[in-house]
């Protein structure tokens, strides 16, 4: 039973942008798997879903985006989760925008809610798929290009890309890391 997590920060302000683009995916994800996402007392938001026949957990953590590991922790210890039956969906300024990266494990590169779910699970070792916003953003205003949504331009690659990451997602489930990588990457 897998576990699939999309990484972003809750509310209005945060909607639709570049930062994300790891609930997006698993919004699509759980309209697939027939997943109502709901708040529950824990701090993600949870959907749980069956696809040809194997149940997943779907989470969104309600923390915001440098804290994700403290969701991440309590979702692992709630279902019996050992870090290698996750998959986390997240934003990479180093990809070009919609494209997908799948790997079994690896460092934070840099991205904050990688590296609190690294400092709560206490590995590096559970699979991930980034996901490319690009890097046209001038120096020293990340945040703010993070933070920003994608432009009219940006649309089709990047809904491309989520249908892609969607599908990376089922391959995951049904097959395991090295099958998503396989195809996907």
């Amino acid at each position: 039973m897998p576990l699939i997590v999309g990484l972003g920060n809750v509310g209005d302000a945060y909607k639709d942008t570049r930062h994300n683009i790891g609930f997006t995916i698993v919004d699509r994800l759980a309209k697939t798997l027939s997943a109502g996402m709901e708040p529950t007392d824990g701090p993600y938001i949870l959907g749980v879903g069956r696809f040809k026949g194997v149940k997943t957990i779907l989470i969104q953590p309600t923390t915001l985006m440098n804290n994700s590991g403290k969701a991440v922790l309590k979702a692992c210890q709630m279902f019996h989760y050992l870090p290698s039956d996750i998959l986390v969906c997240y934003d990479d300024i180093n990809l070009p925008t919609g494209k997908i990266r799948l790997r079994p494990e690896g460092g934070a590169g840099g991205h904050n809610g990688i590296q609190s779910i690294i400092d709560h699970l206490k590995t590096e070792n559970f699979p991930r798929m980034r996901f490319g916003i690009g890097d046209n953003f001038e120096r020293g205003r990340q945040s703010d290009y993070v933070l920003s949504p994608f432009n009219d331009d940006e649309k089709p690659v990047v809904n491309e890309g989520v249908e892609n990451a969607h599908n990376a997602c089922l391959t995951f489930i049904r097959e395991g890391i090295v099958q998503a990588m396989n195809f996907h990457n």
